[in-house]
């Protein structure tokens, strides 16, 4: 039984001009305990984890550590207190070393006069190996690294203070498998240490691996505090929206039409090769992995980005020589990237902007962009895609994951596309906008779109597609109708065992 009281947070409430983030939240957590923080995007969450490392004051409410009363008004006051954050959006120095960002502030020197490199390398290499990280060089750039790899040190920099409240924002969303059962087995660490962790995540499977307790947040209200054995994912998801589980992934009546994409024996050295499928018009093929399988190279060669070494590509049965995005946009295919603030997004740039892309020809006379046209076409898809808030000058960067990613996918809706390759199309969005990608998805394949769905989630795959084509270091190794499809087929494949469990019976049955 887990006993309350090492921290207590008693009817916070706090309004952001006239929005209210925080509506007499209360929520209380033990010392070893890993409490997960979930709801939808706007619930809440950040905003009370913010609360709670000193980066916002509550208009109201109070904070009890060990039953003292404490004041949070700067994340240094919480770190002195042994709080300690890793946000979604990281802030290292990319300009330094890994062993620079894990101890800034508090590098060795000697004689107080110049920095002891040597005990500063000895120890990041230390902390890191301490935390399972032993991979990663402390002397390399963070600027270098790949965003999981940065996401790590930002995890070993909160750490290296030996924090008593450790608060993880969505640390899962850049991660490996094998980096992911690291992170879980140093936060199995941390509970016996009698560390307390936060844990923020909307991939419910992780909750339910790692938390003790879940406090679902909605609207900025508390809804309730249970216990992870109480209830089911079905249940939670209840709670986090006022839907049931078996209404998330939409049916479709709809049948798929003729073919509108082929892929031919697409081979690129290092990646794939001799991947071969098709696309009908009206219809979702899923396509499943393993990171380092080549889902996304395909998806990148198919779209122009990284064109193929070999192999063809016909779109309604015609032959196309895609060299760049543009002969793909051209050729009416689209690509919604697995990273859309890197490569979907133009952050600083207003949603007007960003939406008008990939469609400025259907914009301008001659050679002028009619921006009355332009307003017009472009709040039409805001409001058929439901993007909250509506404005269309206000920049991207302000919004939402769930609504960035509207955005992404109103550009390519703007450009009329027949095919749409769709990488991870609800990463890092809560349960509220993927069911409404989902609708948008079913309601593009009834006008005649074909999509290729890349997920890393299996449910996600087996939910929407008509059929499942499965990767695995490069090669095709299955394509599934959606009748034979299963969590443990997929896997299967994806690992190997089903093919070698045929191989070996092809053996036995020519002895």
């Amino acid at each position: 039984m887990i006993a309350d009281g090492f921290l207590v947070m008693s009817g916070i409430h706090k309004r952001f001009g006239g929005t209210v983030a925080l509506r007499n939240v209360s929520m209380s957590a033990a010392c070893g305990e890993v409490h997960a923080l979930v709801g939808e995007n706007g619930a809440g969450k950040s905003t009370l984890m913010n609360v709670l490392s000193g980066a916002v004051l509550p208009d109201s409410g109070r904070i009890l550590i060990d039953g003292v009363p404490v004041i949070m008004s700067t994340p240094h006051q919480a770190n002195k207190l042994g709080v300690r954050a890793v946000h979604q959006e990281f802030s290292l120095v990319p300009h330094l070393t890994i062993a620079e960002n894990i101890l800034m502030g508090k590098m060795p020197s000697r004689h107080g006069l110049w920095v002891d490199w040597r005990e500063a390398h000895l120890r990041a290499r230390r902390i890191l190996g301490d935390l399972g990280f032993t991979h990663l060089d402390e002397r390399a750039r963070v600027s270098r690294l790949s965003v999981s790899h940065q996401q790590i040190v930002e995890i070993a920099k909160a750490l290296a203070e030996k924090p008593r409240i450790l608060i993880l924002d969505e640390p899962s969303a850049v991660l490996s498998k094998d980096e992911l059962d690291l992170l879980f087995s140093l936060i199995r660490r941390l509970k016996t240490d009698n560390t307390l962790v936060v844990y923020i995540s909307h991939r419910l499977e992780e909750v339910f691996e790692i938390a003790d307790r879940i406090t679902v947040l909605r609207d900025g209200e508390l809804v309730d505090t249970v216990h992870r054995s109480s209830v089911s994912q079905s249940d939670l998801i209840r709670m986090m929206v006022g839907r049931s589980m078996e209404e998330i992934y939409p049916r479709r009546s709809t049948k798929p039409g003729a073919r509108i994409l082929t892929v031919e024996r697409l081979s690129r050295d290092g990646e794939f090769r001799d991947v071969s499928f098709s696309l009908h018009s009206g219809e979702v093929v899923g396509m499943f992995g393993l990171i380092g399988s080549g889902r996304s190279a395909v998806a990148r060669s198919i779209f122009g980005a990284e064109p193929a070494a070999s192999g063809s590509i016909l779109v309604e049965e015609k032959r196309v020589r895609l060299r760049s995005p543009h002969d793909a946009v051209s050729a009416g295919i689209s690509l919604v990237t697995e990273d859309r603030k890197r490569d979907g997004l133009v952050m600083s740039c207003s949603i007007r902007d960003n939406v008008s892309l990939a469609s400025l020809w259907r914009m301008s006379r001659s050679i002028f962009l009619d921006r009355v046209r332009q307003a017009r076409l472009v709040q039409e898809k805001v409001q058929e895609l439901a993007v909250r808030p509506a404005a269309i000058d206000r920049l991207v960067r302000t919004l939402s994951g769930g609504n960035q990613q509207k955005i992404v996918l109103a550009k390519w809706l703007l450009s009329q596309t027949k095919v749409l390759l769709l990488d991870e199309p609800t990463r890092g969005v809560d349960i509220g906008a993927k069911v409404e990608i989902y609708h948008l998805i079913n309601n593009l394949v009834a006008e005649g779109v074909g999509v290729l769905l890349i997920s890393s989630e299996m449910p996600e795959v087996l939910g929407m597609s008509d059929r499942v084509l499965v990767m695995r270091e490069g090669v095709l190794v299955g394509d599934l109708t959606r009748a034979e499809a299963t969590e443990e087929l997929l896997l299967q494949y994806a690992a190997g065992v089903a093919q070698d469990e045929l191989r070996s019976a092809g053996t036995k049955g020519q002895t």
